[in-house]
């Protein structure tokens, strides 16, 4: 889970790299840790962000290194792995919040015949793996996450989906994305709308409207 990744799908570069950089880092987790890939760690992030209460970084950080969650080496210092993973966690934050656009981590694979799906699914591995250690967001009793889910699980294997017939029946009417752009597009959707359901934003104050009384008409 640690092998280079292609160029990203859509580009999201600063001054320094932050994925190159944090895969660096990642790639320099010693054995016999096992540290996430650059995407599957993604989407860790993004479903930790989107459970129904907030989990402490505390209780999800360590399975970044280590899909296991197994304590650091003595001597290895993760100061700077954690940092670049916060302040990841810190943006997609800010974007959900504001249900505003960002770029996920998913990858363009070099196999001129991969198919859309098939660059997904490391982030998707990230994104369930989060699912598994912090279930509230699958336990939470809403329709309206069927479609976000259904968006994000039908890049699996139909016989992977044991006991979801509500979203294998859901998947079956849904078409595949035509291209890896697509496939982005969906899934930052099912972020928002996921979010719109475990994290609904405050409704805005009505507008206020000038007294109309006592109000004089302006002289010409």
């Amino acid at each position: 889970m640690t092998d280079r990744p292609a160029s990203p799908a859509v580009a999201a570069p600063s001054e320094d790299n932050p994925i190159e950089t944090l895969q660096s880092l990642l790639l320099g987790v010693p054995p016999p840790l096992t540290p996430l890939d650059v995407s599957a760690v993604d989407g860790f992030i993004c479903a930790v962000l989107l459970q129904p209460n907030t989990v402490a970084p505390e209780k999800w950080l360590p399975h970044v290194a280590d899909v296991e969650g197994r304590p650091l080496p003595a001597g290895f210092d993760a100061g700077a792995l954690h940092a670049r993973v916060l302040q990841r966690a810190a943006d997609v934050r800010t974007a959900l919040a504001s249900r505003q656009w960002f770029d996920p981590w998913i990858f363009e694979l070099d196999d001129a015949d991969a198919t859309p799906s098939e660059s997904v699914l490391p982030w998707l591995a990230g994104f369930v793996m989060a699912l598994e250690l912090f279930p509230a967001l699958l336990r939470v009793d809403d329709d309206r996450l069927l479609e976000p889910l259904a968006l994000l699980y039908l890049h699996f294997d139909a016989a992977d989906l044991e006991d979801a017939d509500a979203l294998l029946a859901l998947i079956e009417t849904l078409e595949p994305p035509a291209d890896l752009a697509e496939a982005v597009q969906d899934v930052v959707r099912s972020l928002m709308l996921i979010a719109d359901v475990v994290q609904p934003r405050p409704p805005r104050p009505p507008a206020r409207r000038a007294a109309a009384r006592g109000r004089r008409a302006p002289r010409r």
